[in-house]
């Protein structure tokens, strides 16, 4: 005769799923783990994905340098620098239209505020004078309050964060740039056999999907901010420039960014010039809208899906296409 099977707690059901549990658990105090300490470098692990964004946008452009029969160092340091003055300049361009145009802006949103103002008294709902004084006190009170002070301390710091940022995320990008292949090999080491093949091919999908969408994306943020800011610049809108380098920038923010920005510039020109240059700012963001999602991203998009290492639109090297290998 056979002994019986010896049980323990573990080993019933209950057991079992209190074990499964209890490894749930630690997964997830682990994972809670992992972003706790990502949250406090938040700053490196910000700057290392943009970096690793626009390595992966760029990755084409060195390569076709590099069939041209450009060194490899060479190719990777002229894209990171065509790269670094397309910024600065974009910034700089920005900063000197709104010093040169802000004394126009504040006169005409201090008119505007007085053609308010009138509307306001004469309208179809009276407001006294000293209702007028009293809202216009409190916001005195508010702009001059400690709340603003400490928000301002905040900014200066936010700022001081975001330059520090952007200079960081220049350096990992042209490490990512020229190393990008020393790096991804040192990120293989952990994978063996038929995982390494799967992690290289993964990989290497992954970046040129990611690369795709960024380039696609920029066409469609660019052609976006060409047609709003070219309805600024007919209607004499003041900020053209930097507007529509926000409605370029707001195209990289899913589904409300262009919206946004198109909805910031129409309150520029209903500020500067009236309700009028504002309705068509709105008519012609509502329209570039519908353009781009009906037609112009669906095909962009489609294009760049299509845009594969072995496609004859960017011919990348062999796995894994990074800029350096």
């Amino acid at each position: 005769m056979g002994s019986p099977e010896q049980t323990t707690p573990w080993t019933d059901s209950l057991g079992r799923a209190s074990i499964r549990t209890a490894q749930v658990l630690l997964l997830l105090v682990l994972a809670a783990v992992a972003a706790y300490a990502l949250i406090q470098v938040q700053l490196v692990v910000i700057s290392a994905v943009l970096a690793l964004i626009l390595a992966a946008a760029i990755a084409p452009f060195v390569h076709w340098l590099r069939r041209k029969g450009w060194p490899g160092t060479v190719a990777t340091t002229f894209s990171f620098l065509i790269l670094v003055l397309a910024f600065g300049g974009l910034i700089t361009g920005i900063v000197f239209a709104v010093m040169g145009q802000a004394g126009e802006l504040a006169s005409k949103a201090t008119e505007g505020f007085d053609k308010v103002h009138a509307f306001v008294r004469n309208g179809p709902i009276p407001v006294d004078d000293q209702q007028i004084q009293q809202a216009r006190d409190a916001v005195v009170d508010f702009a001059t309050s400690s709340t603003v002070g400490a928000g301002a301390i905040t900014g200066l710091s936010a700022t001081g964060n975001f330059v520090t940022g952007a200079a960081l995320m220049a350096v990992i990008l042209f490490f990512f740039l020229k190393d990008g292949e020393r790096i991804w090999a040192f990120v293989l080491r952990a994978f063996k056999g038929e995982r390494l093949v799967k992690a290289r091919r993964v990989g290497q999908k992954s970046l040129t999907v990611l690369g795709g969408y960024v380039r696609g994306t920029a066409i469609v943020a660019l052609v976006d901010s060409f047609f709003i800011g070219l309805a600024l610049l007919v209607m004499g809108v003041p900020l053209a420039l930097p507007l529509a380098a926000i409605v370029f920038i707001g195209a990289f923010i899913p589904l409300i960014g262009a919206t946004l920005a198109g909805v910031l510039a129409a309150l520029v020109a209903l500020v500067a010039n009236g309700p009028v240059a504002a309705l068509i700012v709105v008519i012609v963001v509502i329209a570039v809208n519908q353009l781009e999602g009906n037609f112009l991203q669906p095909v962009v998009m489609a294009r760049r899906s299509t845009c594969t290492p072995s496609s004859s639109c960017w011919r990348s090297p062999p796995e894994p296409s990074w800029p350096g290998s």
